[in-house]
């Protein structure tokens, strides 16, 4: 779908937007639950040389990563549980034949119904792309491939490169155009030019996956090579274009702001005009490219590149990006290669999780409504709350504190934080789904009319108000948002439970916890990207040339320390590309901690189950962690993620905390501790 690159959007809390556990549960039920489990932890490992393994080792050992999974811990164990509440709700519409046409029942029951659909689905085989298919065989010149490429924009399935609309970053009141570099099969730019002998299997398994799909559309062994050469040669120049995603990470090289008569002399051979006639944009005389090299050599091989090729291209990205919608062969295929090859995964999850999935990512908000009202409570919306203006005050008093800061900087900072946005839970307005038309009988079509809402709902943006309201995720989501131009933390129901939050919790478990979470979305408002915009959102820069560098010296103490972290083999973590969310993690879990400090708990030194409070707080810190990774997802998320890896995720903050090393007698000497002077200290 065409919407806003997740990042430039949003700083999440973690990689995935996943479903999570929305039951809501009573003290009782929480209590049948041991909320921190001395059984979970080795003692075997002493928690000043890897306190991840502490805290988690023995739960590793009795949960292993299932077949079905790439990584297994506590935001999947979470998932899982609220599989079940979203299972019973889609059975429960599907099965509801009676339910008015246009309801919600209807829309989700039939959505759902004709992906669980089997035996039509593989009846179909490939034939429900066929219209698109041989409009692409139709086009005849390099003009016939634009209109076409633009026509599959409209209709929420484009390809080559991204288009969307969203707040102009330096105006956040207007929308406007944006376009973003996109147009590759592999999950990376770099994956078409690295040479390890990891990178080198997933490159050459993409060929053979270009040359099976092709096979699978129809071509004899010889055209299908051809053209798995032909369509790998065009994405790799359109790579080699490509901005790496440590460079995407400055927002100001991603705004550059043309108006037509300027785009169109940056890409010659192509009229943006007459496209966004197409696109159906109308009265727009400016647009945003985040990457203007790339468009241009979109534009280059426009003319450079044989339309026959161009025409392979784009079949091959309408299959692929349709196949887990099509007849088991092509979904088998995808799999194999973007599953087994890249993330490791060895079996598909089971179809209606699989389903489950493509109703929430299609309309998630009509699923959400029906979820949060089975699952979630005002009294969990006002708790979270409390904990969000704690943690606020708390993140004020620190920033006061701030050795290194200006007084007339503190005051912006200030200024920023106390406007945050807070949402929780789920919207107070839902979006309006009426001109969906969804059917019981048609999958793809389905998936295609819910991409062509979503494309009309986003150019219906244009001339209107930015409209705060919205949300970037639905209420089921196991994951948290910053948003920078709406200068906003968002907290979905989907994660407003154990491990992170409960209402039988003690307060070290829930501050060590979702406290956790909060203090991370927050710091997203002051890392090295955030920091950038405004209290209102704008890209302006409001510090002084001092505090900058500053600034600049304490995030590159964490960039130098998350380098230095080894994860497969001779494989580091990537400190530039991580180091938002590193910042984002060390200021989350020391607000975290001295909110936590406030409270009658944390101010105490009563033992539970023979741990401190402080103890404790940590304890449930590594919990939320908790996840054991595959080596192939691992090695794809070192190229592609910006966060850490779950293990550096826990113990690279800790290393950095005096309070931690008290709390479990860290010395010198030991893996978990680090110099003062290497001590990363920002927020």
């Amino acid at each position: 779908m065409n919407l806003k690159p997740a990042v430039i959007a949003l700083s999440a809390i973690c990689a995935f937007a996943s479903c999570g556990d929305g039951t809501k549960k009573s003290s009782s039920d929480a209590n049948a639950v041991k909320l921190l489990d001395p059984a979970n932890i080795d003692s075997s490992v002493s928690p000043a040389e890897n306190f991840f393994m502490y805290a988690n080792g023995n739960w590793f050992k009795k949960n292993p990563i299932p077949a079905s999974e790439t990584r297994w811990g506590s935001f999947n164990t979470l998932e899982e549980n609220n599989y079940k509440v979203l299972h019973e709700l889609l059975d429960a519409a599907a099965a509801n034949k009676s339910a008015k046409a246009g309801s919600s029942d209807q829309k989700v029951g039939d959505f759902y119904r004709s992906g669980m659909d089997s035996a039509m689905i593989e009846k179909a085989g490939l034939t429900p792309l066929t219209p698109w298919l041989t409009r692409i065989d139709a086009a005849k010149t390099s003009e016939d491939i634009l209109a076409e490429i633009a026509k599959q924009h409209s209709e929420g399935i484009g390809s080559v490169f991204a288009f969307y609309v969203s707040p102009d970053d330096k105006n956040v009141t207007q929308q406007i155009c944006q376009l973003y570099q996109a147009g590759l099969g592999m999950p990376d730019r770099d994956y078409y030019f690295n040479t390890d002998a990891r990178t080198v299997v997933i490159r050459d398994a993409y060929k053979a996956y270009l040359t099976k799909m092709f096979g699978m559309m129809g071509m004899d062994e010889a055209t299908a090579i051809k053209s798995s050469q032909s369509v790998y040669a065009l994405e790799t120049s359109l790579a080699k274009a490509s901005m790496t995603r440590v460079e995407m990470r400055d927002p100001y090289k991603m705004y550059n702001k043309f108006n037509i008569e300027g785009l169109n002399k940056v890409t010659p051979n192509m009229d943006w005009n007459k496209i966004f006639t197409q696109l159906r944009v109308a009265g727009q005389d400016s647009v945003i490219v985040g990457q203007p090299m790339f468009m241009a050599e979109v534009s280059k091989q426009l003319k450079a590149t044989p339309v026959d090729v161009w025409k392979v291209y784009l079949k091959f990205h309408l299959v692929n990006g349709m196949a887990a919608f099509l007849s088991s062969n092509f979904d088998n295929a995808r799999f194999d290669f973007y599953g087994k090859t890249v993330r490791g995964q060895q079996v598909q999850k089971d179809r209606w999780k699989r389903i489950l999935k493509v109703v929430d990512g299609s309309i998630g908000e009509l699923l959400g409504q029906m979820y949060v009202d089975k699952t979630f409570k005002p009294e969990a919306k006002k708790r979270m709350l409390d904990l969000v203006n704690n943690l606020q005050k708390t993140y004020g008093d620190r920033i006061m504190r701030l050795d290194w800061m200006s007084d007339a900087t503190k005051q912006k900072a200030m200024g920023k934080l106390n406007t945050f946005i807070k949402k929780i839970g789920y919207p107070d307005k839902w979006k309006d789904y009426s001109k969906l038309d969804i059917v019981g009988n048609d999958f793809v079509k389905n998936v295609i009319a819910s991409s062509e809402f979503q494309y009309n709902y986003n150019i219906g943006r244009l001339g209107k108000p930015v409209d705060k309201t919205e949300w970037g995720m639905t209420p089921p989501t196991v994951n948290a948002y910053y948003n920078p131009a709406f200068n906003e933390i968002v907290f979905p129901a989907g994660i407003l439970q154990y491990p992170f939050f409960s209402d039988a919790a003690d307060d070290a478990i829930n501050y060590g916890g979702i406290g956790g979470v909060i203090g991370h979305e927050m710091t997203h408002g002051f890392d090295d990207q955030g920091s950038q915009y405004d209290e209102e959102g704008n890209l302006k820069n409001w510090w002084t040339p001092e505090d900058s560098k500053k600034f600049a010296a304490k995030t590159g103490m964490v960039v130098t320390q998350f380098d230095n972290y080894t994860v497969l083999d001779s494989v580091h973590v990537n400190g530039q590309l991580t180091l938002g969310e590193n910042l984002a993690d060390l200021g989350g879990l020391a607000i975290a901690y001295e909110a936590f400090k406030k409270t009658k708990q944390g101010q105490g030194n009563e033992k539970i189950d023979g741990f401190t409070p402080d103890q404790r707080f940590f304890l449930s810190w590594a919990q939320v962690w908790r996840a054991a990774t595959r080596d192939e997802e691992m090695f794809n998320r070192i190229k592609t993620d910006p966060h850490s890896p779950n293990l550096w995720r826990c113990n690279g903050p800790l290393s950095n905390m005096p309070e931690f090393y008290a709390a479990f007698g860290v010395k010198e000497g030991d893996k978990m501790y680090r110099p003062d002077s290497l001590r990363a200290k920002v927020w």
